[in-house]
């Protein structure tokens, strides 16, 4: 279990599998920003994607989790 706040978060997209559960691609981290910043964040995609919705994790302990490459 974390006690520390993260770092950087994995970005991710939402895909439906064909049995219709959802899984999480990942396409790239998020940073937050240090205080005095004009922005909150900082996303850096792996690759240019055409998505209408990222959603953002912690990392988790393993690397892995529910996220697929």
């Amino acid at each position: 279990r974390r006690t520390e706040m993260s770092t950087y978060y994995t970005v991710t997209v939402p895909v439906e599998g064909r049995d219709g559960k959802t899984r999480f691609r990942r396409v790239g981290v998020m940073f937050q920003q240090k205080d005095g910043s004009k922005s909150a964040f900082n996303i850096k995609l792996d690759f240019p994607i055409g998505a209408t919705e990222l959603v953002l994790f912690a990392p988790s302990d393993d690397g892995e989790g529910d996220v697929t490459e």
